[in-house]
């Protein structure tokens, strides 16, 4: 690595949180900058192509895509978070992907127009969450004992549930065991813990009250 590094973030973002928790497993001191991606700085669009969140900055050297820049940390600082064989990481990385697919499922439930579409998009998360259930082992991780890059996709992927619930039990977790002790070690983990800031809970909620879908509904009616 070149210089300094700066994490440029949105306070909601799943995928600045998967930088956040590689960041922070490999010990690495960054500055961490939010930015409004309403209005967006003109500097950050100078830097970012795509114009979203997460964007590294090492030193002059810009890096966006949280995929990209992952593997960019896993290449450059240790502990490897990755398996050494070539086999093993081609997979993880393919599970990587699937988290990244699993979080616009869970974007298209939180903006379900109505309870139907809410209850579709509801019924595709907990088959995800099956193909995953049959994908692990013994744990405490999603490949055993050592903490993955995987891992730091699905801290962020999971966090959503914790505010959902309070609405309703949409019974995505029934007959997951393994899901469910996963989703219990990655919530205690301290990289994972760190990664937003302790009023998250409370921005998120805000967030989905004002999608004015059928979850806000939901979670409006749990208020009265």
């Amino acid at each position: 690595m070149s210089g300094p590094l700066l994490l440029v973030s949105h306070l909601l973002c799943p995928y600045v949180q998967r930088v956040a928790i590689v960041l922070a497993e490999k010990g690495l001191a960054f500055e961490r900058r939010d930015i409004d991606l309403a209005h967006k700085p003109d500097w950050f669009l100078k830097l970012s192509p795509l114009g979203k969140t997460p964007l590294l900055l090492d030193g002059d050297a810009a890096i966006f895509e949280s995929a990209v820049i992952c593997e960019y940390l896993e290449e450059t600082a240790l502990p490897r978070l990755h398996p050494s064989n070539a086999l093993l990481r081609a997979q993880h990385r393919a599970w990587m992907e699937f988290g990244s697919a699993l979080l616009n499922t869970i974007a298209g439930f939180y903006n379900a127009a109505d309870e139907a579409a809410l209850a579709a998009r509801g019924a595709e998360i907990k088959r995800r969450f099956e193909q995953l259930e049959a994908q692990l082992g013994e744990g405490p991780y999603f490949a055993g004992a050592s903490f993955s890059l995987v891992d730091a996709v699905f801290g962020p992927v999971f966090r959503y549930f914790d505010v959902f619930e309070d609405s309703a039990d949409f019974g995505f977790w029934t007959g997951l065991p393994k899901l469910q002790r996963w989703r219990r070690q990655l919530a205690a983990r301290p990289s994972v813990i760190a990664a937003v800031r302790p009023d998250y809970p409370q921005r998120l909620q805000e967030f989905l009250l004002a999608r004015q879908s059928a979850l806000a509904g939901r979670m409006l009616a749990t208020r009265k």
